[in-house]
């Protein structure tokens, strides 16, 4: 005999969660083919960061102080998760000129076949 799957239920349906102005998501897959687990705690707040403000290209412009505020790390911490994620193939950056710290970040669609 097949087992019965479950269907969701919602424990305060007075409460559920309606999405207004900006809507930023994060792909399941992060979690299911390994992407989250090779990650670090700064890496994931970053990433996170990222996705939050990104545009409905996955564009964000924040400059690197205020992305480093906002998310509690320094600058050092900051561009170690940023080379880490860039690596991953997870974002992409270009700055807005030559030598720029600051410039456009862009949230990537994840690898296929999972993490690297």
């Amino acid at each position: 005999m097949a087992a019965l799957k479950r269907q969701p239920v919602v424990p305060d349906p007075s409460r559920v969660r309606r999405i207004a102005g900006g809507f930023g998501w994060i792909d399941h897959r992060l979690l299911r083919e390994g992407h989250l687990e090779r990650l670090t705690f700064f890496d994931i707040a970053l990433y996170l960061f990222l996705v939050i403000v990104a545009n409905r290209d996955g564009v964000s412009w924040y400059r690197k102080d205020v992305i480093s505020k906002k998310v509690g790390m320094d600058w050092s911490q900051f561009e170690t998760a940023k080379a880490r994620l860039l690596e991953r193939g997870l974002i992409a950056f270009k700055p807005f000129a030559p030598r720029e710290v600051d410039g456009f970040y862009q949230v990537l669609p994840l690898p296929p076949g999972g993490a690297p």
